[in-house]
């Protein structure tokens, strides 16, 4: 079967084909668990940003996974199972317009009544993650077992990346959802602060997250600390 078939993908998982392609790729799909997964994949991904569902609470062994590696711990702590990579050309449209436009428009309210350098450094911030979500060659890296909650690690081909989740909440009072990217063996670095956000919540990860590495988030203090305090909530598989 000739390659430019498994491009379809994308256009099927958000209904866009044409009569005559949908019927060559349904064809396809039939005998192909390539497509089979990464049709799955993106429609796991599309609900996740389209319907509000609460997760369930972090497991003790997600808890360790995370921190041992920030802990420098020698052992192998992140399952290296899932890492096959995956090009996800969907996530431009259902990712990039669904969430990232909802958010600059909240963006545009907040900004009539607050300072105007942080509200453009907010939208700058925006739509930097919009062009990750956007970039055809990004990837997705699913979040480890046992997260507070369902989303997906989006990373394009330079390293930059954005966390994408759903029902999260705001921070309990007094306190901030901490980025962390978690080199194996190595130790945490911030990378950046969440106040966080009901539904859909897209997150810049400030920095850049090399092959190998994970992305954490911990609620720590106002403000952030500089190595993590906390049990993280949730963390994504190794990019």
């Amino acid at each position: 079967m000739e390659t430019g078939i498994h491009e379809l993908t994308a256009g099927y998982a958000l209904d866009a084909l044409e009569p005559e392609e949908r019927r060559a790729y349904e064809a396809h799909l039939e005998g192909c668990e390539q497509c089979r997964e990464e049709l799955a994949a993106f429609w796991q991904t599309t609900e996740a940003l389209a319907v509000a569902a609460s997760g369930p609470a972090p497991s003790g062994e997600l808890r360790e996974r995370i921190l041992s590696q920030a802990r420098q711990e020698p052992q192998v702590v992140v399952p290296l199972a899932s890492r096959r990579r995956r090009t996800v050309p969907v996530l431009a449209a259902a990712a990039g317009v669904a969430a990232v436009v909802a958010l600059a428009l909240g963006l545009w309210a907040a900004g009539l009544s607050s300072d105007l350098d942080d509200t453009r450094a907010a939208l700058e911030r925006e739509r930097a993650a919009a062009a990750v979500l956007a970039d055809p060659g990004a990837r997705s890296v699913a979040l480890q077992p046992g997260a507070a909650t369902d989303g997906r690690l989006v990373v394009d081909p330079d390293g930059n990346a954005v966390l994408v989740v759903n029902d999260l909440g705001p921070a309990p009072a007094g306190q901030i959802y901490q980025l962390w990217i978690v080199p194996h063996g190595g130790e945490a670095a911030s990378a950046g602060l969440s106040q966080g956000a009901d539904g859909v919540d897209v997150i810049p990860v400030e920095g850049t997250v090399d092959e190998g590495e994970v992305v954490a988030v911990t609620v720590e203090n106002a403000g952030g600390v500089d190595a993590p305090t906390t049990d993280p909530i949730l963390g994504s598989l190794p990019v």
